[in-house]
């Protein structure tokens, strides 16, 4: 969520917020939140499902963004040798921008927020007696 409030798809570079210490804070927030709840579901078969579709979809995806970001913003390159890919390191000077619930709207990020809720609804249902 705090990614997408800073992210204006195509519009400008993103390096504020969670982009100032990584360059994929959505993905890494997706890799996090599926982790733990594979994991929780003690599952070793998602668990390996999920490591499979990360490295198979969204690691080539991530590329093809990379190639797309330095075609389309010439400072792209300034900013990724400064901030790393995925693991994040705290940034060397903050960078401007503010959170905004518009661009969070626009960029749907409430989808994950109900795909998160449904996982631990899921958790929940399958913990109980």
């Amino acid at each position: 969520a705090w990614a997408a409030g800073h992210l204006a798809k195509n519009e400008r570079l993103a390096v504020s917020g969670p982009f100032a210490w990584c360059r994929n804070p959505l993905y890494l927030g997706t890799l996090v939140v599926a982790a733990g709840l594979a994991v929780a579901a003690r599952q070793p078969l998602l668990v390996a499902l999920f490591a499979a579709v990360f490295a198979l979809v969204y690691l080539p995806v991530v590329e093809l963004e990379e190639q797309h970001l330095r075609q389309l913003f010439p400072e792209y390159t300034h900013y990724a040798a400064r901030v790393p890919l995925l693991l994040p390191r705290r940034p060397a000077q903050a960078a401007e921008g503010r959170f905004r619930w518009a661009l969070y709207v626009r960029n749907r990020e409430y989808n994950a927020l109900v795909g998160f809720l449904a996982g631990v609804a899921w958790l929940v249902w399958r913990a109980r007696p």
